[in-house]
């Protein structure tokens, strides 16, 4: 099986967390790509995707960032912090799914995508 389903038990309650493969998770449509080199650029490129929005064309997003581990970090948990505040003050759906890979040998990439979207697209979630 490709996919993995693993079941963690939170306070009693189930958390679903579903793991995908590299190949898998390039098979996503991508309405824009993003390189982002720092923290600004991270903030900016969210900023870029709340405006687009997640439900209007059926796609996702993908950020490409340098494979600094302390940097990916930062980056990342700027990504996806401003998108989850930036639905929520714009009052769009913040059910967002994203997985971080190993891009290629130098980088390192996250794509987001709404839940809804993601079933459309025959992922299942």
């Amino acid at each position: 099986m490709k996919i993995l389903d693993k079941i963690k038990i939170l306070k009693n309650d189930k958390v679903y967390v579903k793991t995908m493969s590299k190949e898998e998770i390039e098979q996503i449509p991508i309405l824009k790509s993003f390189n982002v080199n720092d923290e600004k650029e991270a903030s900016t490129a969210a900023d870029e995707m709340v405006e687009l929005g997640f439900l209007n064309e059926k796609k996702g997003f993908k950020v490409i960032m340098p494979k600094e581990p302390r940097i990916a970090k930062r980056i990342g948990y700027i990504v996806t912090t401003t998108v989850t505040a930036g639905l929520g003050k714009t009052e769009q759906d913040r059910n967002i799914k994203y997985w971080t890979y190993h891009h290629d040998e130098d980088h390192y990439a996250i794509v987001l995508v709404n839940a809804q979207v993601l079933d459309e697209l025959g992922f299942g979630f």
